[in-house]
């Protein structure tokens, strides 16, 4: 059975008549991750997340699997190991959304690092994440620096350092772990919330009440072992666990804005210095380039953060000091995005000193919660939680084998598997869609693009241009092995059309309205609220308060 909306039915029939061994509230990174791994070890698996899978903070990133260079200023050398080790296993699992990144990091007189600073800490930072020779520092003299990008700012300029990062999309990341989880035996289901938990006689916690926002139905979950990986949310379950005691949540907003390329050419993705102590990432992407991001304390609802125009001067003058020739303005922006942070409180230190090391509560009730943590860290998290949750079972199953196994649409077995899976699929398109439409697809889907380009080659004759044929062939790739439902599920968090092709994804977002209502079956009110969602969010993407 696919993983289909179309299968929702089927699907909440057997989350409400089946008793689990582990029921994960969350379904971003963390949530997906723990799935994951839990079912490929033999457990029985239900995964519910309130909104769209990575819908929260996990959609939502700088879109890097990176090392936390910056965390060496902490002092969290572990941290910077394991999520250094981390990424180059992300990136074996997974080579078609993550991808290696030559960073740049510009020295200037009054930066917090000079340049000896910088060199040993790129040093120190290609040990402690076991960074392979191909992809070590480089230090850069000041014409080197400007040769690498002629864009910076060269008046006190002392020269700079060149490292690896991996980029990513975060949420197709996410996407990939849960088709890869509901292959290995698990359910997911998105747009089910929580409500309330069952507690047995001994007033432990043995299920959830859920409410199915699309059908409207709610059952009752029974599950031996209930996880808490709501991201932001962690400690709204954990005070409807009357849990919220000792250490809470601090979250903090990172925000990033988006250029059109001709207005932020750069050719080189950087992470410059901006004099209050952080750091920011200037990131050319398919032909857009994108800055961020902010790290700000936030107390206000949660559900729905966006980019103020605070924000966005914070980040026009950080540009702008470094990239002195563009003076970038707020109406060069064509789209933002803002997220937020689940960190842990610790009094007396400000958002950008706070831990980004996760942390696991346990309540009395039995409840497991995970907090905190980063993108590039989730299989490490996933596996401390699943090991945690076999103890609480008292039953032996397999051992992790998340290190080796590969998510769905990235079986590759090499570097030049992963080359010549993308000439195949070139081969496949048979001249009728452009190359780059393909690559696109290639980096979005892996090894999956053949599944889209069947559907195409299908399809194509019914429809008056090749571009109406290849967006319905990815959507109705989305609608039946992605579990959409509403068309920002497909613009936002299934391709980020919303963010990287404004342009293109407005005169898109109607058609694939209309394709998604046909597919399920959705009624006219149902269809014209979900149109008028996604064009709000389309406008929120420019709208500075």
């Amino acid at each position: 059975m696919n993983f289909s909306s179309k299968n929702r039915s089927v699907f909440i029939s057997k989350a409400g008549s089946v008793e689990y061994d582990l029921l994960v509230i969350g379904g971003g990174i963390t949530g997906c991750g723990i799935a994951l791994d839990a079912a490929l070890r033999g457990m029985k698996v239900l995964l519910v997340e309130k909104k769209d899978f990575a819908s929260g903070t996990s959609s939502r990133s700088t879109k890097l699997i990176h090392g936390g260079l910056r965390y060496l200023k902490q002092l969290e050398f572990k941290l910077v190991h394991d999520v250094g080790t981390e990424r180059a296993i992300v990136h074996k699992l997974a080579r078609h959304v993550v991808i290696p990144e030559k960073m740049l990091l510009p020295i200037y007189e009054e930066g917090t690092l000079g340049t000896f600073t910088t060199s040993m800490a790129l040093l120190v930072y290609d040990l402690l994440a076991g960074v392979k020779s191909g992809e070590r520092r480089k230090m850069l003299n000041v014409s080197g620096t400007l040769k690498q990008e002629p864009l910076l700012q060269a008046n006190k300029l002392l020269g700079g350092g060149l490292y690896f990062e991996y980029r990513t999309d975060d949420s197709r990341l996410v996407i990939e772990l849960a088709k890869s989880a509901f292959a290995a035996g698990a359910l997911l289901l998105n747009y089910a919330e929580v409500n309330g938990f069952i507690l047995n006689q001994e007033g432990k916690v043995c299920g959830a009440k859920v409410i199915d926002h699309i059908g409207g139905a709610a059952f009752d979950v029974k599950a031996k072992v209930v996880v808490n990986a709501s991201g932001p949310w962690v400690d709204i379950l954990r005070k409807e666990d009357q849990s919220l005691q000792g250490k809470r949540l601090q979250l903090t907003k990172g925000v990033h804005i988006v250029f059109p390329f001709e207005k932020f050419p750069i050719q080189q993705a950087a992470y410059f210095d901006v004099g209050d102590g952080r750091m920011i990432f200037a990131i050319p992407r398919n032909g857009i380039t994108y800055l961020g991001t902010t790290d700000t304390v936030y107390n206000e609802e949660i559900d729905h953060p966006t980019c103020n125009r605070a924000d966005v001067e914070y980040l026009l003058k950080a540009a702008n000091s470094v990239f002195t020739s563009l003076q970038l303005k707020e109406s060069d922006i064509v789209s933002s995005w803002a997220g937020l942070r689940p960190l842990i409180q610790e009094d007396g230190k400000s958002p950008g000193e706070l831990s980004r090391k996760d942390e696991i509560f346990i309540s009395r009730s039995g409840l497991i919660s995970i907090a905190g943590g980063k993108l590039t860290g989730y299989r490490l998290m996933s596996e401390k939680i699943v090991d945690l949750a076999e103890k609480k079972l008292n039953q032996k199953f397999s051992k992790c084998s998340t290190a080796d196994h590969y998510l769905s649409g990235g079986e590759f077995h090499s570097e030049n598997d992963f080359k010549s899976s993308c000439d195949y699929m070139l081969q496949l398109a048979n001249g009728y869609v452009a190359k780059e439409i393909v690559e696109e697809w290639f980096y979005r889907y892996g090894k999956n693009t053949s599944v889209i380009l069947k559907q195409l080659q299908a399809i194509k004759d019914k429809y008056q241009t090749i571009e109406q044929a290849c967006l319905a062939a990815e959507v109705t790739y989305a609608l039946e092995h992605e579990m959409i439902v509403t068309p920002a599920d497909f613009f936002i968090r299934r391709t980020g059309k919303i963010f990287f092709n404004r342009e293109q994804s407005l005169g898109q977002i109607p058609e694939a309205n209309t394709l998604i209502a046909d597919y399920l079956s959705q009624v006219n009110a149902q269809s014209k609220k979900q149109l008028t969602e996604v064009q709000q969010e389309y406008a929120t993407a420019v709208s500075f308060r």
